[in-house]
């Protein structure tokens, strides 16, 4: 993926976390109980682009955040 696209979509995930009213230890220990094994350090630099995020991660956080997927992917 191209590294200015990670930055844009996980600046989005950051605006739509603190939209939520959530930290990165609240969305990422969400993101645990729903058995993606995601750290508050590993969230942290997918919303600053230096962590490739998988499909996975995509529909776990659009459901906790009750996004669709437009609104995560730009």
């Amino acid at each position: 993926m191209n590294h200015d696209y990670e930055k844009l979509i996980g600046g989005r995930i950051r605006e739509l976390r603190e939209k939520a009213e959530l930290t990165q230890e609240q969305l990422s220990a969400k993101l645990q109980v729903c058995g993606c094994d995601i750290t508050r350090s590993a969230l942290a630099k997918i919303e600053v682009g230096q962590r490739h995020l998988y499909p996975d991660e995509i529909k776990l956080i659009k459901e906790i955040l009750d996004v669709s997927f437009d609104d995560i992917l730009i």
